[in-house]
């Protein structure tokens, strides 16, 4: 499929002004040649650009930049300028049991085979976990097992997001009623309680056992051994270029274990033909590596 992209044109250009006066809003036309600077993806980001826009907007003025030439200026020399920014082009648009076919195909296939494999613990990563809803979803997956099977392994779940303000709410597992909407009636009263105030919503302290937090973005990935499920949803494969896509999903994928499951999101494709990753079971984006890793077909992303 092509993708129209706004012209990219000299970075020198200044800002667009906004109708509040002196006040300045990046346009699309600038914001495309951000997205091409950092590598990402005018696809992924169409339909969620104006809020992000605006963040950017609002950086470049605390910087004192008029120009995306000054910005990228300010970018390569600071580096915590430059991370401010990747912070700010982040998307969390989450929820619990986001995708829900996915969440009964864990609990009645991935997991009940994961465990046969008879590792203990299982490690799962959630890559780009935002404020931590798949986390916790994937937590309530496992503590349902128990009935359902004997002996089952420990689990251990990383969740990893570049954003610490999201990291900072992750860990205190307080929700607004719109992150829930996809939970039953029966879930919601077994796994969480209303806030003192009345307005959220928080996850039972049992759940927060077994998850380690960690603040890192998409292209970094977790030191130690292998995981043997790792949830790469709605982040790497939607809103980076795809030479940047094939790169670090090389990197993560050198992460998980024989006999692993790979998920990514439910409209995400991947960008190549990987050697021994098939897709497993009913879903499309559910997917195993089998045997060895074999560098060819076509992927470059190995290393």
């Amino acid at each position: 499929m092509v993708v129209s992209l706004p012209m990219v044109t000299a970075y020198g250009t200044e800002y667009s002004r906004s109708h509040e006066g002196e006040k300045r809003s990046v346009d699309d036309r600038q914001f495309a040649q951000l997205l091409a600077y950092l590598g990402r993806s005018w696809k992924g980001y169409r339909k969620v650009r104006k809020g992000v826009k605006k963040r950017i907007s609002r950086h470049m003025q605390q910087l004192g930049c008029r120009s995306m030439d000054a910005y990228f200026g300010v970018l390569e020399a600071d580096p915590g300028a430059r991370n401010k920014c990747e912070q700010l082009m982040g998307v969390s648009i989450s929820r619990f049991f986001r995708d829900r076919r996915l969440w009964e195909v864990l609990e009645t296939r991935v997991m009940p085979a994961l465990i046969h494999t008879g590792h203990n613990p299982l490690r799962a990563w959630c890559a780009g976990c935002a404020c931590g809803e798949e986390v916790y979803s994937l937590r309530m997956v496992w503590d349902r097992l128990p009935g359902k099977l004997k002996n089952p392994p420990e689990l251990k779940v990383t969740g990893t997001d570049m954003n610490p303000a999201h990291l900072e709410r992750a860990r205190a597992g307080v929700y607004p009623i719109s992150s829930l909407k996809e939970v039953p009636g029966a879930v919601r009263e077994r796994y969480f309680r209303t806030t003192e105030d009345g307005e959220g919503f928080q996850v039972g302290a049992f759940l927060q056992s077994g998850i380690a937090w960690q603040c890192m973005d998409l292209r970094s990935v977790p030191i130690g051994p292998p995981f043997h499920l790792i949830l790469l949803r709605n982040g790497l494969l939607t809103y980076y270029e795809e030479a940047t896509q094939i790169t670090v999903l090389g990197v993560i994928l050198k992460r998980l274990a024989i006999g692993g499951y790979l998920i990514i999101g439910s409209h995400e494709r991947l960008p190549a033909d990987i050697p021994d990753l098939v897709q497993a079971g009913p879903l499309p984006y559910l997917f195993e590596l089998k045997g060895s890793r074999v560098q060819g077909s076509g992927f470059k992303g190995w290393g």
